[in-house]
């Protein structure tokens, strides 16, 4: 079987092709996009370049992948899409991390080139340009053997690790055309209607086991926080607990004479301790009395306060700041004219990633200091390398990025902030450095899905039809408040949306599936608030009502199907449904929910979830990452907030942020694929959006009250039921 490799070492051209062998293929992105050049190219050309695929006179296939691996299987998934066309034989094929080289690995992102694996974007954005990859190796080897045994290229056919000859019977193996083979000069270009059909796929579509899976149970997989270099010491920091606050003095000669403790460093906002052991830098970090400047742009921030009465002022303010989002046709024409209105307000609390392994990055610097390289499970790496040299004062080639596993990523490891702040304390130190986040730290010091209010109005006319729609949402945080808030899936005609920004000094950052969380959940709860009043089964009523795409309808009659909507529950259970987009895909859920009145405890026993994703290039691995979403964002419904009083952050750790144990998962959860020919759309956060107003939803049909604010805690669920 194949495996996984990364030895931590980043080869220089010249290394790598005096001792590699076999035969190398280069990547290159060039005036016509991507292309695979040869080795003779690669030796004389000027530009940057890097190998993407190497073939061993053993037969072994090398193949880089540029998925950063947090656990969803991207990382297997990109080399199978190069396998499958180049016709590997998956069992020999190793993959290895990708260099953080943006302008050779990155994909197309606008008008520069990216590496940040976030908003499911790895198998979507690199499958066409890895599908030609493969195809333009398996072209070049097919040519090598049709020159060796004297007949045309396309009397030749393909085989998983081998070249066939059917008019004779002979069979050449990849690793025996590697002992001769000699690219040419330009490597031939591949035309799209040269790339397999999908009925010749072999791999894509076909569920390869995991490559990472064996590595993390035997325990062999690498973390950057299991990295241990010789003389390496350790650093933890403690920022200001005022979000935008810096260190005015601190007890500095009381910490350095801890045992241990090798420095204490100012940093912009905070300060690090280093220690010869990472207890002693604890004990020293927890030993910290800092006194910190009064001007944090977060002094003062009431985030319960805010969300309850400033976002609603706010939205009612017509001198407001506004910006719109998306307008089509004439809402107020439609509003004027209508037979009947809907309103309603939904807010959401801001939510930590709370990520498994906490943030950590290990940084070495050579003798002259002059060169950094980093070790981090970076979901960006190629910014997180920028982020390094800019903290440094260094050009990019003076960086070099060690990429690793991450122990969850969910948006916050594409800022490798923690990593430029190991790179700075190693220069103070003069030693190899891994600094660690404690979970207290990262809490306090987060960067947080924003909270957010949401106003949404609808307008019917005489037959029912929803003709208008508005919607403002309020918060801080930009781009990260609005995705999601768009319904192409719904055909209404006139639409206002628009945002009302404000500003807190709060970190706030990209969270799994970002703005559709509680974009979603006001927009489907709102839609079956509308259905309710008019005594309408919900799926009817958007059929009937809401001019629903074909897309959408299909996946609602999937999961009605696979929920047996219209079957009674067991007493004292309710189903609730909803759809949400992301990423291209598209997903219609149900959830099957009970209720303790007493306590208030909302649990979800079922779930079921259609999800038309384009082609699926690994369902199962695609599956595993789709019910991890419905896990996440379950959690995030029903327990995680984040609140901020006096500008500090509240909660510390698990015990005060809870997250979705063990005994919470629902008994069932079930997903199936509508099957589409069109290519892959992101699938990493389909499964988290629709959960909310699903659960939402079911809780009205068992209370006959509404869940309007996220999360919907036993303390709010209590609340509700007794108003």
């Amino acid at each position: 079987m194949g495996e996984i490799r990364n030895e931590g070492l980043e080869l220089s051209r010249r290394e790598f092709l005096a001792g590699a062998g076999g035969l190398a293929f280069w990547a290159g992105f060039g005036a016509n996009g991507f292309q695979l050049i040869s080795e003779a190219q690669a030796t004389t050309q000027a530009k940057v370049l890097n190998p993407w695929v190497r073939v061993a006179p053993d037969g072994g296939v090398i193949i880089l992948s540029a998925g950063a691996e947090m656990g969803q299987g991207s990382m297997t998934s990109l080399a199978a899409i190069v396998a499958e066309e180049m016709d590997a034989d998956w069992s020999k094929v190793v993959i290895e991390f990708a260099p953080a080289e943006a302008s050779v690995y990155g994909y197309v992102d606008g008008d520069t080139r990216s590496m940040t694996i976030a908003g499911s974007r790895a198998v979507m954005r690199y499958y066409a340009d890895l599908r030609i990859a493969g195809a333009q190796v398996r072209k070049v080897l097919v040519a090598s053997a049709a020159e060796k045994w004297g007949v045309e290229p396309s009397s030749l056919r393909t085989e998983p690790g081998a070249v066939i000859d059917p008019a004779t019977g002979r069979r050449l193996a990849y690793g025996e055309i590697a002992a001769f083979a000699k690219p040419p000069v330009r490597l031939p270009g591949v035309d799209k209607a040269e790339l397999k059909k999908r009925s010749e796929f072999r791999i894509i579509g076909k569920s390869v086991p995991r490559r990472d899976i064996p590595l993390k149970v035997n325990g062999t997989a690498r973390y950057a926080i299991d990295v241990h270099l010789p003389g390496m010491v350790y650093a933890s920091t403690r920022h200001s607990p005022v979000h935008g606050g810096a260190p005015e003095s601190w007890n500095d000669a009381t910490v350095r004479g801890l045992p241990g403790v090798l420095g204490v460093i100012r940093l912009a906002d905070g300060v690090a301790v280093v220690a010869d052991r990472f207890e002693n830098a604890l004990a020293a970090r927890k030993a910290l009395a800092v006194k910190w400047k009064p001007d944090a742009p977060a002094a003062g921030f009431d985030s319960e306060k805010t969300l309850s009465d400033d976002y609603v002022r706010v939205h009612a303010d017509p001198a407001a700041k506004t910006r719109t989002l998306d307008a089509k046709g004439d809402a107020d024409r439609a509003f004027a004219a209508a037979t009947k209105t809907h309103r309603a307000e939904f807010r959401s609390d801001y939510g930590y990633h709370a990520q498994m392994e906490p943030l950590n990055a290990v940084a070495r610097f050579n003798p002259s200091f002059d060169q950094v390289e980093v070790w981090d499970g970076s979901q960006s790496p190629d910014r997180c390398r920028a982020g390094v040299a800019k903290a440094l004062g260094f050009t990019l080639a003076q960086v070099t990025i060690h990429q690793c596993y991450m122990g969850g990523g969910f948006g916050r490891r594409t800022l490798g902030d923690y990593a430029a702040e190991a790179a700075r304390i190693a220069r103070e130190v003069r030693k190899p450095v891994k600094l660690i986040w404690t979970r207290e730290e990262d809490i306090a010091h987060g960067m947080f899905r924003p909270q957010s209010f949401q106003c949404l109005e609808a307008a019917q006319d005489a037959s029912g039809k929803v003709v208008g729609w508005r919607h403002c949402v309020v918060g801080d945080g930009g781009v990260l408040l609005h995705t999601g808030i768009k319904i192409p899936y719904y055909g209404v005609p006139n639409q206002h949306l628009e945002l009302r920004g404000v500003s807190h000094g709060i970190r706030v950052k990209h969270w799994r599936a970002v703005g559709h969380v509680f974009n979603v959940f006001a927009i489907e709860s709102f839609v079956d608030q509308m259905a309710t009043a008019q005594g309408m089964d919900p799926v009817e009523f958007r059929f009937r009502h809401m001019s629903i795409s074909p897309r959408a309808r299909v996946l609602f009659e999937k999961v009605v199907q696979m929920s047996d909507w219209k079957a009674p529950r067991p007493e004292g259970r309710a189903l609730g449904i909803s759809l949400s987009e992301r990423s291209g895909s598209l997903g219609a859920g149900v959830a099957e929910v009970s209720l303790d009145r007493a306590s208030g405890r909302i649990r979800v026993h079922k779930v079921w979830l259609a999800v038309d994703g384009g082609l699926v290039v690994q369902p199962a691995a695609a599956k595993a990452n789709i019910e991890s979403g419905i896990v996440y964002g379950l959690s995030s419904v029903l327990y995680e907030r984040v609140t901020v009083k006096e500008g500090v952050v509240m909660q510390s750790n698990f015990h005060d942020y809870h997250v979705m144990r063990m005994s919470d998962m629902p008994e069932e959860m079930h997903v199936e694929f509508v099957e589409r020919d069109a290519p892959p759309s992101g699938l990493g956060e389909i499964g988290n959006p629709w959960v909310a107003a699903a659960v939402a939803n079911a809780f009205h049909r068992l209370s006959g009250k509404r869940l309007q604010h996220l999360p919907f805690t036993p303390e709010r669920v209590r609340a509700v039921l007794d108003a």
